[in-house]
């Protein structure tokens, strides 16, 4: 590896380190999840310091001249000296860089910092494929896997180092130590399927504020199961009083009022699992979001549904309950009754902050 490859592997890593200090910050950003593109997301980094030298003005003295002591930086400004405008403030300046890294690489990052396990599918979960990524960049391989870019790049560099670049006639021509491939690596991959059903509360008590939570915690959620699975279908169930399946831009735009009956999420969920998707073919998500107030009345109904048909079936049943107000008997304190039932999961997602721990509690089980 040279020199200049070690540095960018260190700085990548500077990077990352940076990222992962804030990454509980970064999981709560909205613009964030809102402007992926391509799976790629470009994320601000602050303060990443990096050696460099700082030249002083012209006419300020050569090289060991002037007052000083040993350990000193070369350049540094005196107090007295500058040349901005204005009245001078306290605080150090805020210096930001924009990275540009994958969801994949962030989710990897994620499951570093929660401790989350891989998941072990059922159904064809011994059966596996290969899959292919090309994440790497070498000096050598085949013609086809030329990188253009990077192999025009070294060109330029090296003609601007050995002074062969002519401003006047900018012509770049590699040579071979300039030319640089695509590397790829194989990983084997279960060839399991997965489907995650979103079912959330859409009531006259849901705001924006827990529709943004619930958003957020979902955005995390798909990207961990993708990460684990080939094939994932996602479907969206809302309701009120009465549920109805929609897309996932309704899903999270979608403005209703009226009573909640959480067992019309539940029911219409076992419809849909027993006609598309069976227990035996596919692993099975469930995730229900609610700020817990329920018609009283429905609750019998809502328990026995889970008991009989959803949680047999699932690979792992989350209930998350975005709610500041903390109703005296929500469903939450319903669900706790079957507490004891191993794929059942619940949490309570108050704010932002609850975000990164309420992940750990839905995945932290390798369901």
């Amino acid at each position: 590896m040279s020199n200049i490859e070690q540095d960018t592997s260190r700085y990548r890593q500077i990077v990352r380190g940076k990222i992962k200090q804030n990454l509980r910050r970064y999981m709560t950003d909205g613009q964030l999840i809102g402007r992926q593109g391509k799976d790629l997301v470009r994320i601000p980094v602050p303060q990443v310091d990096l050696p460099h030298f700082t030249f002083g003005k012209s006419g300020s003295g050569g090289v060991g001249q002037g007052p000083g002591q040993p350990g000193d930086i070369l350049g540094q400004a005196q107090p007295d000296q500058g040349d901005g405008e204005g009245q001078a403030g306290e605080a150090p300046g805020q210096h930001l860089l924009e990275a540009e890294i994958s969801i994949d690489e962030l989710v990897q990052m994620l499951a570093e910092e929660l401790e989350l396990p891989r998941i072990q599918p059922k159904g064809k979960k011994n059966i596996q494929s290969d899959t292919t990524r090309y994440t790497d960049i070498r000096r050598v391989g085949p013609e086809s896997l030329r990188h253009f870019k990077r192999t025009y790049r070294e060109a330029l560099k090296r003609q601007l180092m050995t002074g062969e670049y002519n401003p006047q006639r900018p012509v770049i021509v590699p040579v071979r130590e300039d030319r640089r491939y695509r590397s790829y690596e194989t990983k084997p991959v279960p060839d399991s399927n997965a489907v995650i059903v979103y079912m959330m509360d859409v009531s006259g008590s849901m705001g924006e504020r827990e529709k943004r939570l619930v958003r957020i915690t979902a955005f995390w959620i798909d990207a961990w199961l993708k990460s684990n699975y080939r094939n994932v279908h996602r479907r969206y169930i809302v309701h009120d009083a009465a549920a109805a399946e929609v897309d996932e831009e309704t899903f999270f735009h979608l403005h209703q009022s009226g009573g909640t009956k959480i067992s019309s999420a539940l029911q219409l969920c076992q419809q849909l699992l027993q006609t598309h998707y069976s227990p035996n073919d596919w692993n099975i998500y469930l995730f229900q979001f609610s700020d817990g107030d329920n018609f009283a009345s429905d609750n019998d109904r809502a328990l026995e549904i889970m008991e009989e048909a959803l949680l047999p079936a699932a690979n792992l049943y989350c209930y998350g309950q975005v709610d500041q107000r903390h109703y005296s008997d929500s469903f939450y304190d319903v669900l706790a009754d079957l507490r004891d039932i191993e794929n059942l999961v619940m949490t309570r997602i108050p704010n932002d902050d609850a975000i990164y721990d309420a992940i750990k509690v839905f995945l932290g089980k390798g369901k």
